[in-house]
């Protein structure tokens, strides 16, 4: 999910009144009001912890910060950021069985050969379509006036909670229909799920389409909900860190699933199931979806061998990272 900035909003609306200036939206104020209240209650100063840090910002990076340059910046940099460290612990995997045990299938080592294919899609992505559309936003948007205060930690964290709940929404349905319209899914999404097991760099191996459409979302979402743009960067880099994690192969005992209780996280897990049973898990953050929707599947532990699979790909010789390019996965339930 690349959070590339698609639409041509200034967040000095937002601080004004926002997208929605001179409309009524009750939702907003309920939700004003409950910040300002919890904010009461726990005794948070009104000030925002966060204002020290926002005056450096703007002090010292205010061009950078207005630069309409800045959002793709920071998305295209942290996911490279975090591959690289993926990328680096899966070729010592193999040779350090502390990292190895790790990994979601300790037995099967990501290959050069896998990460040359994906390595290859992904630059090709950013250089024909994030690259041009980067420079089309600098050439032709003037920079971006940036308010001067910054959000309170309690609104810069319920923003953060709400772009997620109303993401996780918007993408369990785009999801959903991209593998039970068999047209969707063999035009655009039929590409990601080549890779029977993924590793971070699978995050962005898709098509043109599910890039965009990804991004899309994630740029619109915070300014629905009339965000603060520092709120919105952290929303974009926090999606980034997620998507990621879900791909990479190894479920570590600091994993979002592990820590958020009763179930109600997706995780590296259940999104490694979903890759080998494409009926299930469609949900990018929360559970709750899935588990109303009948696609929610628990998947086996992490150290357990998949025995039915193995036997089945042994007996076609398969390897069981990469599908054939020419295999139809089916869009529904297996």
């Amino acid at each position: 999910m690349n959070p590339l900035r698609l639409l041509d909003f200034s967040w000095d609306t937002m601080s004004a009144g926002g997208l929605f200036s001179g409309v009524s939206l009750p939702w907003m104020s309920h939700l004003t009001v409950a910040n300002l209240t919890l904010t009461l209650s726990l005794g948070l100063p009104e000030q925002s912890v966060l204002q020290p840090a926002w005056d450096y910002l703007l002090q010292h990076h205010q061009a950078e910060l207005r630069s309409p340059l800045f959002p793709v910046v920071i998305s295209v940099s942290t996911y490279l950021l975090l591959v690289t460290l993926y990328t680096l612990l899966d070729l010592l995997a193999p040779s350090w069985p502390a990292l190895n045990s790790y990994k979601l299938h300790p037995d099967r080592p990501v290959t050069w050969d896998n990460i040359w294919t994906t390595l290859y899609l992904t630059a090709y992505n950013h250089l024909v379509y994030i690259f041009p559309a980067a420079v089309g936003q600098w050439l032709w948007r003037p920079p971006i006036p940036l308010p001067r205060d910054a959000p309170t930690l309690m609104s810069f964290l319920l923003g953060i909670l709400g772009c997620m709940v109303v993401f996780d929404f918007q993408f369990y349905l785009w999801h959903l229909l991209h593998h039970r319209v068999p047209w969707l899914y063999r035009t655009f999404h039929a590409m990601h799920h080549q890779y029977l097991q993924p590793f971070s760099l699978v995050t962005q191996y898709v098509s043109a389409w599910e890039l965009i459409s990804s991004g899309f979302w994630t740029t619109v979402d915070p300014l629905l909900l009339q965000c603060h743009c520092l709120t919105a960067w952290g929303f974009m880099v926090f999606t980034i860190c997620v998507s990621t994690e879900d791909h990479c192969g190894y479920d570590f005992p600091w994993s979002l699933h592990r820590l958020v209780p009763f179930g109600l996280w997706g995780g590296p897990p259940k999104h490694d199931a979903h890759h080998r049973m494409p009926g299930t898990n469609f949900a990018p953050f929360f559970s709750h979806w899935d588990w109303l929707g009948g696609t929610n599947m628990v998947p086996t532990p992490s150290k357990e061998k998949y025995v039915e699979e193995d036997a089945v790909n042994n007996l076609f010789g398969r390897d069981l990272y990469t599908a054939p390019p020419t295999s139809k996965h089916l869009p529904c339930d297996p």
